[in-house]
């Protein structure tokens, strides 16, 4: 029996042992599974808070684009209230054109005309035989540019005339 009892003693032992194990894994294990959940926690908490504020400001970014894009756009329908006043423009700057061609071409025959003075023509087909004075040709002198001066100025005022009744002329025709 003796061998009996050490065999019941053996597996009194084993039995016990397994109970207390298992009493230790019961009484252990909501500290194991809180320090299971600490440990999973500290590892995935960091990367989901940077995630966040990178998501945060992406989204901060992404209203700032959108606010630029909706100003834009206003923009953009701005300029298409603006096709009458630049049609206006145009149309004021082919005017312009017009009559800057005009007044260049009235200048040209103008320029063609006055090539050389008529007084000065006249005044070379005539001689005349005058003593040689020296007061006598100054005066000459001064006589013949008044008179090129004065005869300047009315071309210029007449040409004047000429530009403005040109611009009256094609705006009516327009």
């Amino acid at each position: 029996m003796y061998s009996n009892d050490s065999d019941l003693d053996a597996k009194v032992k084993k039995a016990t042992e397994r109970i207390s194990e298992n009493m230790h894994i019961v009484a252990n294990e909501p500290s194991l599974a809180f320090y299971r959940l600490q440990e999973h926690v500290r590892k995935a908490l960091p990367p989901m808070v940077e995630r966040r504020v990178e998501v945060t400001k992406l989204h901060n970014e992404l209203q700032g684009r959108c606010y630029d894009v909706e100003y834009a756009v206003s923009a953009v329908k701005g300029m298409d209230g603006a096709s009458k006043s630049l049609i206006s423009i145009q149309e004021m700057l082919k005017n312009a054109i017009f009559l800057k061609q005009q007044l260049k071409y009235e200048e040209a025959r103008k320029n063609k005309k006055d090539s050389s003075s008529v007084y000065k023509r006249l005044s070379a087909h005539i001689t005349l035989d005058l003593p040689d004075l020296p007061d006598l040709s100054g005066v000459m002198r001064e006589t013949t540019n008044r008179v090129e001066n004065m005869m300047a100025h009315a071309r210029n005022s007449s040409s004047y005339t000429t530009a403005s009744e040109l611009q009256r002329s094609h705006t009516t025709l327009h």
